[in-house]
């Protein structure tokens, strides 16, 4: 169970010790640096170094005793203060992207080769990979055509990719979804309400999530055999390669669908 609370707190920006140091305290009560730094094995230096740190942010207070104690703040309000400091530097960052845009775009111009080039990414993380998804969609003019398998469904339904799939409908961009034929998928898919979509029994095939957006860019995501649960997707917009998924999709979409329970 701690492990989950130190990786929730990682996120918000603590360090791996400030965490244990943290949650040691928030689950113990009042403690001295020695106590601390003797039951998490951290050197004595680095112990009041994070807990220096963790008061300067305000996630633990000192008692005014001799030998100093130390005090957790609560963990509900510890996650606020933290959330708070997050969304701060990221307001900080959006009032600077003018800014930096404009002298940017102010920078003389180097002459170069300004032609369509032939590219790729290899994105790791299911944020990059999210944010990737969301993009492409959102940049839609006529067409978005996805097959998904059902564990990929459920990782971008948390990043808001399917609520971007409704705008894209509203558009009238033409969608086209498949996905394999299970109740998961299902579930998820019944959500957005899109008229296209197929629901396929494909036996022990084992197909790559992919999307296909305009016939010039996919997301393609790659399954790891290394015992990581990482999620990550190749994008590219090299033309032999979109030409050859378009005809993997035309060919999984003209199959014939076995009317199963899941999918009925």
């Amino acid at each position: 169970m701690n492990r989950g609370y130190r990786a929730a707190l990682r996120a918000l920006g603590l360090s791996k010790n400030e965490a244990k140091v943290y949650i040691y305290l928030a689950r113990s009560g009042e403690r001295k640096a020695s106590e601390i730094s003797g039951a998490l094995s951290l050197h004595r230096t680095e112990t009041y170094r994070i807990l220096r740190d963790l008061e300067k942010r305000g996630l633990i207070s000192s008692v005014f005793e001799k030998p100093l104690n130390f005090i957790a703040t609560p963990f509900e309000k510890a996650l606020d203060v933290l959330v708070e400091a997050k969304k701060l530097k990221l307001n900080l960052l959006e009032r600077k992207r003018e800014r930096l845009i404009h002298i940017w775009l102010s920078l003389p111009k180097i002459e170069g080769d300004t032609g369509r080039k032939e590219v790729f990414q290899i994105l790791e993380g299911e944020d990059q990979v999210g944010l990737k998804a969301n993009e492409i969609v959102s940049r839609a003019q006529r067409e978005i055509l996805i097959f998904f398998m059902e564990d990929d469904i459920v990782k971008l339904y948390h990043t808001g990719f399917l609520d971007r799939l409704k705008i894209s409908a509203k558009r009238d961009v033409n969608i086209k979804f498949m996905a394999n034929c299970s109740q998961k998928a299902r579930f998820f898919l019944d959500k957005i309400r899109l008229g296209n979509i197929k629901y396929l029994y494909l036996n022990d095939e084992v197909l790559p999530t992919f999307m296909l957006v305009d016939d010039e860019q996919t997301l393609l995501f790659i399954r790891r055999n290394d015992g990581k649960r990482r999620i990550a997707a190749l994008w590219t917009n090299y033309e032999a390669f979109l030409r050859m998924l378009k005809v993997l999709f035309n060919e999984l979409w003209r199959k014939e669908v076995r009317q199963l329970a899941c999918c009925t």
